[in-house]
């Protein structure tokens, strides 16, 4: 319930320190019975320490008391955090200490759904929460960190503002529809509308790339036995994590390891060799490979440069994955130009061996990630959530667009407008929302944010 007190831990693992952290109405009096200073007078953003003590003022632990008074926290309700040793058997004894005296123990993300309730963050920056958290290369981090200072909501603020402004003249010509009287330009109000519309497209279109950063971009590594797969997986990595040798069907399955490219975070998986055999184990690693080639986004698909015949077959097999696979970006790599001069008309020519070309290939990979996007100054979509509502944006918006070019009348244009800007209201919680959704939001927090 809302006026609830709760209680969770804040910190993951084992460590030196862990941090508890309360919040709600009596966070303050729930903790003064097993502290040992008085806290009433504690001014917000202060520290006190002291002797943390159980239900039979047994000593657990010497502490430090952080407080933050009503209205100046992170969730906006009365908050105090307890910095205790690391210790599991100290955690739990104080939590339940907690527990005994009103407090409830949290539910994931209830926290920030507090925060977010208590109009100290929008809904794009409690997901940003997550976001930040989660984590794991350069770009992630900017991406959410912008989203969790409010870029996105001011995008889509300055958005819903442009959307008002053409409402509210269709609006007044509804008010005076008996006088025939036209308060908006519809030249005008077309311009206004594709100026919003070619903004939401550009956020749209961005998802790929955000959900790329967020997630990894998977990237198969695949071609033939002995193309070198093994040797180039090694040399990105730089270190032997992949069997090398010259007896073909050595790799056996699909080996996964993660890669930094500028920032961004690109998911290795080199694969079987692809070819036909008898072999039972082998060919259950040729199937994998072929699994893993529909679930990347990228395919580099490597070639032995000093075998010509081989070259001749990939040829095909190359031009065949891209008519199968229109969606993905396919790349053809001819490896070990260390041993043989390049005749196809391939897209990367290296060696494994020498790292020739590959750092020109490491660099189109993070291009073509980014495409024209500026990863440093734009908003970058990566919610799926948020691309739904902006999908759902632009066609009412299509619709507003098609009914102002054919002189639909003021009330049914003024409906799609209202839709659009209901959309946009959706991704920051600006209008009311079911609470199914909001629990569904913040089910995916981890306990204690």
């Amino acid at each position: 319930m809302k006026h609830d007190t709760i209680v969770a831990l804040a910190t993951g693992g084992t460590g030196a320190l862990s941090v508890i952290r309360l919040s709600g109405p009596q966070a303050r009096s729930i903790v003064q019975q097993h502290f040992s200073k008085p806290l009433d007078a504690m001014l917000s953003h202060s520290i006190r320490f002291g002797v943390f003590s159980d239900g039979h003022q047994t000593p657990i632990d010497e502490v430090l008391i952080l407080y933050f008074a009503h209205g100046k926290s992170f969730t906006g309700e009365e908050t105090i955090e307890i910095h205790c040793h690391g210790s599991s058997y100290i955690q739990q004894t104080i939590i339940q200490s907690l527990v005994a005296q009103g407090a409830r123990l949290a539910t994931p993300g209830e926290f920030t759904q507090r925060a977010f309730i208590n109009g100290k963050l929008d809904l794009s920056q409690a997901e940003a929460v997550a976001d930040l958290i989660a984590s794991q290369s350069q770009q992630a981090h900017a991406m959410a960190l912008n989203q969790l200072r409010g870029t996105f909501s001011h995008e889509l603020s300055a958005l819903r503002e442009k959307l008002i402004e053409f409402a509210s003249l269709i609006e007044l010509e509804l008010d005076f529809g008996e006088e025939d009287v036209a308060f908006a330009d519809r030249s005008a109000l077309i311009d206004l509308v594709q100026q919003v519309l070619a903004k939401v497209k550009r956020l749209i279109s961005s998802f790929a790339l955000g959900n790329a950063m967020k997630e990894g971009v998977p990237v198969a590594i695949v071609g033939a036995p002995n193309a070198g797969k093994s040797s180039l997986l090694n040399y990105l990595l730089g270190e032997e994590r992949a069997i090398v040798s010259e007896i073909a069907g050595t790799t056996r399955d699909v080996i996964e390891e993660t890669l930094n490219i500028d920032g961004i975070r690109f998911r290795l998986m080199d694969t079987a060799g692809i070819r036909a055999t008898s072999e039972t184990i082998e060919a259950m690693g040729i199937a994998r490979s072929q699994e893993k080639i529909t679930r990347a986004r990228v395919v580099l698909a490597l070639s032995d440069a000093s075998n010509a015949s081989q070259m001749e077959a990939d040829r095909v097999w190359v031009n065949g994955m891209r008519e199968s696979y229109p969606e993905k970006e396919i790349l053809w790599v001819a490896n070990k130009t260390d041993l043989h001069a390049v005749n196809f008309p391939v897209d990367y020519a290296i060696s494994a061996v020498t790292g020739a070309g590959i750092q020109a290939l490491t660099h189109a990979l993070s291009e073509r990630i980014k495409q024209d996007f500026d990863v440093n100054q734009e908003t970058i979509v990566s919610n799926v959530r948020h691309v739904e509502a902006l999908e759902q944006t632009q066609r009412a918006l299509f619709a507003a667009l098609n009914g102002l070019s054919h002189q639909l009348p003021a009330d049914l244009v003024a409906m799609d407008i209202r839709s659009a800007m209901r959309s946009l209201g959706n991704i920051t919680g600006e209008i009311e929302m079911d609470t199914d959704i909001l629990g569904t939001i913040f089910s995916r927090f981890c306990i204690g944010k």
